[in-house]
């Protein structure tokens, strides 16, 4: 049975069995012995080969995570980012990460005039909370790395590093501003007098959502007015580069949609504020693509329960989409490569509570009805897994179970309800597992 061929009876599983939450309570020995079968053994770079093989072609590979602090997610990630840059080509990496100050890490891989000195430093200077998740050594050794690789290369083919998150959007609006203070007067004079709107709010975003909440009138049309006031602008800044356009366009664009963000979290209680910052995601990575031009290829890196397609999770039932979701129906699944990983055991880097000092916390065995304890049978302490249709026909890996997701804030108490109902073959196009991992180094 072909993959499309599988949606229509995926979506009755979901109704069936996501809709109740019920979960399979333990993985038989056929289906052990079925994943053992088809694992491919993970020591080094060189076992991805069958990997690399596979996503090479794709528009977007799309690079998971089950936690934001872990360390063999990273440097694996790492390693399948390397090879698909220096074997096949791929133009970018987008992050789930803010854009403005990681785009000073972006200018460092470049060697772009007024670049930092090094990536540690760029990396040591990110101040917003959670620090860890991009201020570790882990990515400090890959943009290194692309430093040296993009030095080969002229400017207009060396790879970037983006972030594509909705945060941060005080700073972007500030980043904006500086850049048309010195590129364009009058532009500037126009985006300034817009953003007086939030002048009550001293940068803080949640008052300003709650002050809308309690019936003070938003900003929407403003930030609206900027992104097309900077869209229809192109003319007027023809001495700049299309990559100084994007920095300043993809600014605006992030000061529009993390107001829809906040304001949405506020004053709904739908899946519309989740939605709103995949959107924003999603449609960052296709300005890159568009940028970077013809047959370009990119790299995503965010968490599973954003790249492993929402229709096949409990989040359908709430009506969550992610970029995963929305990558396959836009560019077609036959153009999109999803890698999950994740892990039985070991340690992450998190917070207690939101804004808390990051704390090396213990990960707990997996619970016997979840797909980590069930690829945890197999007795191979990592290894990964490439779906295609034998695996998406086996009737028993395609029930839903249980499939762990620890964020940056993170309580061990809670682990037990920290897993998303998961049909793992469709909500994947390949899956990495480790037995017991460590938590990454942060810089600081």
């Amino acid at each position: 049975m072909k993959y499309a061929g599988l949606f229509f009876l995926t979506r009755i599983f979901i109704l069936l069995f996501l809709s109740s939450c019920s979960m399979v309570t333990r993985g038989g020995d056929d289906l052990d012995s079925f994943i053992k079968s088809r694992a491919i053994t993970l020591n080094n770079s060189s076992d991805l080969t069958q990997l690399i093989d596979e996503a090479g072609e794709r528009t977007l590979v799309l690079l998971g995570e089950a936690s934001h602090g872990t360390y063999e997610y990273y440097i694996w990630r790492d390693s399948i980012s390397r090879r698909l840059i220096a074997e096949k080509g791929f133009n970018f990496i987008a992050v789930e990460g803010d854009f403005s100050s990681l785009y000073e890490l972006n200018r460092y891989v470049k060697d772009m005039q007024g670049a930092s000195s090094s990536a540690r430093e760029v990396l040591r200077n990110l101040d917003r909370w959670p620090q860890w998740m991009w201020g570790n050594e882990e990515i400090a050794g890959l943009a290194e790395w692309l430093r040296n690789y993009n030095d080969e290369l002229p400017d207009n083919k060396k790879v970037g590093f983006y972030g594509m998150d909705v945060y941060d959007e005080w700073r972007s609006k500030e980043a904006l501003l500086d850049f048309l203070r010195e590129h364009d007067n009058q532009i500037f004079q126009k985006v300034n007098n817009l953003y007086t709107c939030f002048a009550p709010y001293q940068s803080d975003s949640w008052s300003y959502a709650r002050a809308v909440q309690q019936g003070i009138a938003d900003c929407s049309s403003q930030t609206r007015e900027v992104v097309n006031l900077i869209k229809n602008s192109r003319n007027d800044l023809s001495a700049i580069s299309d990559y100084e356009y994007f920095y300043a366009l993809q600014n605006a664009y992030v000061k529009y949609n993390a107001e829809k963000f906040y304001r949405k979290s506020a004053t709904r209680q739908d899946a519309s504020s989740w939605n709103s910052r995949v959107n924003h995601m999603h449609e960052t990575v296709n300005r890159l693509l568009e940028l970077y031009g013809e047959n370009s290829r990119g790299i995503v890196w965010a968490h599973n329960t954003h790249v492993g397609d929402a229709r096949f999770t409990e989040m359908y039932n709430v009506g969550n989409q992610n970029i995963g979701e929305l990558s396959r129906v836009f560019h077609g699944p036959e153009n999109i490569f999803s890698i999950g990983f994740t892990t039985y055991k070991g340690r992450v880097m998190a917070g207690a509570g939101w804004g808390d000092r990051m704390q090396n916390k213990r990960i707990a065995p997996a619970r016997r009805n979840s797909f980590e304890h069930v690829l945890n049978q197999t007795g191979i302490p990592s290894f990964y897994l490439i779906f295609d249709d034998e695996d998406r026909t086996h009737d028993e890996f395609m029930q839903p179970r249980g499939h762990r997701a620890i964020g940056v804030v993170f309580n061990p108490v809670n682990e037990p309800r920290q897993y998303v109902n998961t049909i793992l073959p469709l909500r994947y196009d390949a899956f990495l597992f480790f037995e017991e991992t460590k938590a990454l180094n942060p810089l600081r």
